[in-house]
């Protein structure tokens, strides 16, 4: 079947936006269409300038005979600050309050719309690094590990507080929350993490970094490699952070339950450089 230019570059986007960072070679859009690779070159040019021009992102040339293209998405600045702001007022709301000065965040957590976003903030940070799987711990930051790695086109692993007969043999390990100095225990499946993996790790919440400091040991246990942390909303006011390099989107600053009153603010997104 032949396909005209107009179809071949919307199914040719469509094609890259749901396949991000896999190598695409202009043979098979070549095959795919029944058309020239030189007919392929123009209109993947047409496609790069586009996406860079709207914020979408880019496409990476590989040369060579096992070369090709990749889709690579990018979150610009100016694209990024209306997100984190918008962000930063829904958690402001006095009515997330509930006693004991905690935040009711499952409403954000579970808005596709929301955490899609994120997802994509968080995957554009880390669009140059080596990642072969992100990795969460049960339950609150499971949609944001997705979406993360859905922009990433990498598998999600999930550390759990207690074993389960479907994961088969696991590696449990004993942490201190960082917060309530509390001895808790985190199991992950031996089947989920290869030796030597590179990982991202994603959290909704980071107090003292207690959980994702857990999650860092979990990977000496699997000689897996620590590729990053992503943070939804970290809390400024912990004594002792064991957690140092980190990327979050918003900071939470303080919360007077007595004036039912939220103080956020963005978080290191803007000023921290992923290495």
């Amino acid at each position: 079947m032949k396909f005209r230019r107009s179809e071949r570059l919307i199914d040719m986007t469509n094609y890259l936006l749901e396949h991000p960072r896999q190598l695409v070679s202009l043979t098979f859009f070549s095959e795919r269409y029944g058309s020239a690779k030189s007919s392929i070159s123009e209109d993947l040019a047409i496609i790069k300038e586009t996406f860079e021009h709207r914020g979408i992102g880019t496409l990476q040339t590989v040369p060579g005979a096992a070369g090709g293209v990749r889709y690579q998405v990018r979150v610009r600045e100016e694209d990024a600050a209306p997100i984190i702001a918008d962000l930063c007022e829904l958690i402001a709301s006095p009515d997330r309050l509930l006693p004991g000065g905690y935040l009711y965040m499952t409403d954000i957590l579970g808005d596709p719309m929301i955490v899609q976003k994120c997802g994509r903030l968080f995957a554009s940070a880390f669009a140059d690094k080596e990642i072969d799987v992100v990795m969460t711990v049960a339950t609150k930051g499971i949609a944001l590990a997705y979406a993360v790695a859905n922009y990433l086109n990498v598998p999600v692993v999930i550390a759990r507080r207690d074993s389960r007969v479907t994961e088969g043999s696991t590696v449990s390990i004993n942490y201190v929350s960082g917060s309530a100095k509390r001895i808790q225990t985190m199991v992950l499946s031996k089947r989920s993490l290869d030796e030597g993996s590179n990982v991202l790790i994603v959290d909704d919440f980071m107090k003292a970094g207690g959980t994702v400091n857990g999650m860092i040991s979990m990977l000496d246990e699997f000689k897996a490699k620590l590729a990053g942390i992503a943070v939804l909303v970290e809390s400024e006011k912990s004594d002792e952070r064991l957690v140092d390099e980190y990327l979050s989107l918003v900071q939470l600053s303080d919360v007077d339950v007595k004036e039912k009153r939220i103080n956020v603010t963005e978080g290191n997104y803007f000023t921290r450089t992923v290495n």
